[in-house]
């Protein structure tokens, strides 16, 4: 019965993959423990296979930034009600909101930061496929949060905000004493096993190329500049597979207690209220309990992740392409809230 159903799954990922227009593309589901991975796509097979490749996962990022925040809390390193400026020290904060703002705030984008810094706009509207990220530093970042006024009292809206989450990362580097990067790999990706998981390129041939919206056009690895916090993370599917796994198993993990942290459900928004959200992850209804999941995008590539603990499934969707003509997004979701409603055994 087992293999039968493993079967039936295998199908139905080789199905879906065929409804994502895109180079490359891998689906990967891990259900009951046993894993499933399907490739395809319009490009030729790439020499390394598209299951060994590592992907930019883009704001998946601020899932395991945000991770590395509740392990430091845990550890008492710092607090989420922490105010920012307590972490930025020597900053002048001409603006009485801007001192108000916590990290508990720039985690779930209630900081009343705007999405991105105003100096970046310019560039993005003139010239959308230019990455702006790259050469913003982190002096220019804290220069432009200190003469930012926040668009509302922290805490009151929630404002999806690049330009917030950014700024945990030079606030839990100040907290620790030790830079972003070295913080997560040393607190969260090694603990967690995650050895095909960097903040930055690998070796030539074992990074995913990501492509225009045409499909064709080949887009350089994506620098995030100061905004590493944001969208600098690099993952195989397999890894991204256990990642999934640590959260629908923190208890096999030395991470526990931050893993369940981060999926309490913490404040609601939209119409009605409908819209529920964690410190980290996006929360929705689906059968037998919540559906929690998380989307990324460089100027390539797209992610998706999503996880389901009632049936402890988890959904791993990568592509290597950005843009919403290729399917990839909601035939992930569609997958996962499908397989949240059936039997997992």
């Amino acid at each position: 019965m087992g293999s039968a159903r493993g079967a039936a799954l295998a199908d139905r990922l080789a199905d879906a993959v065929t409804l994502i227009d895109a180079p490359d593309v891998v689906l990967a589901v891990t259900r009951g423990g046993l894993r499933t991975v399907l490739t395809g796509g319009t490009a030729l097979t790439p020499p390394t296979p598209r299951h060994a490749l590592r992907y930019e996962v883009g704001s998946l990022s601020k899932t395991f930034t945000v991770l590395l925040l509740a392990d430091l809390a845990r550890a008492g390193v710092l607090t989420l009600d922490d105010p920012l400026a307590a972490h930025l020290p020597g900053l002048s904060l001409p603006h009485p909101y801007s001192r108000r703002i916590t990290l508990r705030h720039l985690a779930t984008h209630t900081s009343g930061l705007p999405r991105i810094p105003t100096d970046l706009i310019p560039g993005a509207l003139m010239h959308p496929s230019v990455n702006g990220y790259a050469a913003y530093d982190t002096e220019r970042l804290l220069r432009t949060f200190a003469r930012t006024r926040p668009r509302n009292r922290p805490g009151t809206r929630w404002r999806y905000s690049n330009f917030g989450l950014a700024l945990l990362g030079p606030a839990m580097a100040e907290a620790a004493g030790a830079p972003y990067p070295a913080l997560l790999t040393d607190r969260v990706l090694r603990p967690l096993g995650l050895a095909d998981t960097t903040l930055g390129p690998g070796a030539t041939g074992t990074d995913a190329i990501g492509h225009r919206a045409n499909g064709v056009t080949p887009v350089p690895s994506t620098d995030m500049g100061a905004f590493a916090a944001v969208g600098s993370v690099r993952a195989t599917p397999g890894d991204l597979l256990g990642y999934l796994e640590a959260h629908l198993s923190p208890e096999n993990t030395p991470l526990a207690l931050p893993l369940r942290d981060i999926q309490v459900p913490l404040l609601r928004r939209g119409w009605r209220r409908r819209n529920t959200h964690t410190l980290t992850w996006f929360q929705h209804p689906a059968p037998r309990g919540p559906l929690l999941f998380h989307v990324g995008a460089t100027f390539g590539q797209q992610a998706f992740l999503g996880y389901h603990p009632a049936s402890h499934t988890g959904l791993v969707a990568l592509a290597t392409r950005r843009g919403h003509g290729c399917k990839m997004i909601p035939t992930a979701y569609e997958l996962l809230y499908t397989l949240a409603g059936e039997p997992a055994g």
